[in-house]
């Protein structure tokens, strides 16, 4: 392309905006009215939609912590000992597992959840954990063989 004056480079920008303006709109196909079709407001829409996916990860990653930590205090209270208790046994039993996976531990394997918790008492009581000093062992630890 031939530009006869400076000005007229200057406003031309190539097909570079043809094709980033392709990708915001392409993004913003489902919007409604002229907020799909016009680039000026869908560019401000697309930059809103993408601060509301931000918060609503962000949320997501809260709500999921809360229903862990919910759902790990109910298993230990079903089990008789208290959540820090049970961290504080696990770690100094080197066993190194996160909320989700004990969670999910006590949802789909509660045989698997009770030893662990059996494990970590154990633990504390030997530790002499002051939580655990009153308290009497539960009995047994569920191992492989008692589940025939």
């Amino acid at each position: 392309m031939v530009f006869r004056s400076l000005t007229l480079f200057s406003r031309c920008r190539g097909p570079d905006e043809h094709w980033r303006k392709r990708k915001i709109f392409k993004i913003a196909a489902h919007f409604r009215n002229r907020g799909r079709n016009c680039y000026s407001i869908t560019i401000r829409r697309f930059q809103r939609a993408m601060l509301f996916s931000t918060r609503g990860r962000q949320l997501k990653r809260m709500q999921l912590h809360d229903l862990w930590e919910k759902r790990l205090d109910a298993a230990c209270h079903e089990q008789g000992i208290d959540v820090r208790t049970m961290k504080e046994g696990l770690a100094r039993s080197e066993i190194y597992v996160n909320r989700k996976t004990l969670v999910d531990l006590a949802i789909w394997e509660p045989r698997t959840f009770k030893a662990l918790t059996k494990i970590a008492w154990a633990r504390a009581k030997l530790d002499g954990l002051n939580v655990v000093k009153n308290l009497d062992l539960p009995s047994g630890v569920v191992t492989r063989g008692m589940l025939k």
